[in-house]
């Protein structure tokens, strides 16, 4: 019985990167392209949820994997590969990292300020929430965002559940079912899709993030996991962003299919009219509930990404060496990073608002374009000989692997196909 309790203390006591890949997941990429899905397609688009959240299951698995098995991170694992694959992932991180900090910061600050109605401008919004983040992550440390984010997203999946059951009792599923979905197969549809399906529930990059949080929850409880503590964690996260968009998709499918509303292309303005719907179809009273669920899904990816990217930046000089000196260099660039990152990303809302969308839209094809490079990189390392034998995935996994790989290739072809030659 002791024994028992012994195991449960030590597998929860390591439970933790994978709430920080959860938070990281459920943002944008649910809030808005998981609730549009059902709202302009109903039922019919929860197929392209699952096969997005199934195809890109397995490379971002491997992330924790390659960290409990060689006690190292992917960007290690790319230098070892070789020149190509890790400046690959530099020029993604690099080309991405500030729009995407001001992007995931600017739709949490205008959620904010309709949650709570200061009068605040969403810059002022967006400095206020990035200096919290930012004292949060240097006085609390890895330790901090570790328990901030199982209170967060245990606190997200409650809500949105709750949010989703009040909308079943509202009676509003029949006429869910009973609304003709639009055409799938215009050029419109087919575009929207692609993009919805590329970044759910999450890009892969976010492989990298995991497995340095991986490495860092072993520095901070001096246990390194085993691969079947690594996956649990990684699976309780992952599920969890996974539970999180069917929630969000039958949000939009239950209260914004079929109410003859056009929605807004602008994050900000897509939420209130969601918020504004919610109102109109429960009451008044349930408008706090759906506000703050929004809220709390923007913020929690706003605080995994300000520390995301610095861990990142502190780790592409020497990311094999991990002495205490190099740890104490790292923390140094850490926390320069964790400033200077959120200050061009705050330059960037400020002086570049008029070509934003066009930043953003550079952003998310670079992350879309660069999966089946990341997938395969994860892929080479996992079944390579940088990891034991008994560390490997088996034969049908790999094979599972290998289609979700044709997947993700044949999902860029069709992207490349609508955006550059159609």
């Amino acid at each position: 019985m002791k024994l028992k309790r012994i195991n449960k203390v030590s597998i929860f006591k390591n439970i933790g990167p994978g709430f920080l890949l959860a938070g990281a997941a459920i943002g944008v990429s649910h809030l808005v392209q998981s609730t549009r899905a059902g709202a302009d397609y109903g039922f019919i688009l929860i197929w392209a949820l699952i096969l997005a959240c199934v195809s890109k299951y397995p490379f971002l698995e491997f992330g924790p994997r390659y960290a409990a098995g060689t006690g190292n991170h992917l960007i290690t694992g790319y230098k070892k590969l070789g020149v190509f694959p890790y400046w690959i992932y530099i020029i993604i991180t690099v080309g991405s990292m500030f729009i995407i900090q001001a992007a995931v910061t600017v739709v949490t600050a205008g959620l904010a300020e309709r949650l709570f109605g200061f009068g605040w401008s969403p810059f002022v919004w967006s400095v206020i929430l990035l200096g919290s983040c930012i004292a949060l992550l240097l006085v609390g440390k890895y330790p901090a965002l570790d328990k901030s984010m199982k209170i967060i997203v245990s606190f997200l999946t409650l809500s949105t559940l709750a949010a989703v059951v009040m909308a079943f009792g509202a009676g509003t599923t029949s006429q869910a079912m009973n609304t003709p979905s639009p055409n799938l197969w215009t050029s419109a549809s087919l575009a929207f899709i692609i993009a919805f399906m590329g970044w759910m529930p999450i890009p892969l990059d976010a492989s990298v993030w995991h497995s340095i949080w991986t490495k860092e929850k072993t520095h901070q409880t001096k246990h390194k996991p085993s691969l079947k503590e690594a996956f649990l964690d990684f699976n309780v996260g992952y599920l969890s962003a996974v539970f999180v968009g069917i929630l969000f998709f039958l949000l939009g499918v239950l209260v914004m299919f079929g109410s003859g509303t056009t929605f807004s292309g602008n994050s900000v303005e897509f939420s209130s009219q969601l918020v504004d719907l919610y109102g109109k179809t429960l009451g008044e009273w349930s408008k706090p509930i759906i506000s703050i669920a929004a809220f709390i899904t923007m913020l929690s990816t706003t605080l995994t990404v300000t520390d995301a990217y610095p861990r990142v930046i502190s780790e592409l000089r020497n990311p094999e060496k991990d002495t205490p000196k190099d740890r104490k260099e790292k923390w140094n660039i850490y926390k320069i990073s964790v400033f200077i990152i959120p200050v061009l990303s705050l330059s960037i809302l400020f002086f570049l608002s008029g070509s934003f969308t066009l930043l953003v839209d550079f952003a998310a094809g670079l992350s879309f374009l660069s999966a089946p490079f990341l997938a395969w990189f994860n892929y080479k390392l996992v079944t390579g000989n940088h990891m034991k034998v008994e560390d490997r995935p088996g034969k049908n996994y790999r094979i599972f692997s290998l289609v979700c790989f044709g997947l993700l290739v044949f999902f860029n072809l069709v992207y490349v196909y609508y955006n550059f030659i159609y």
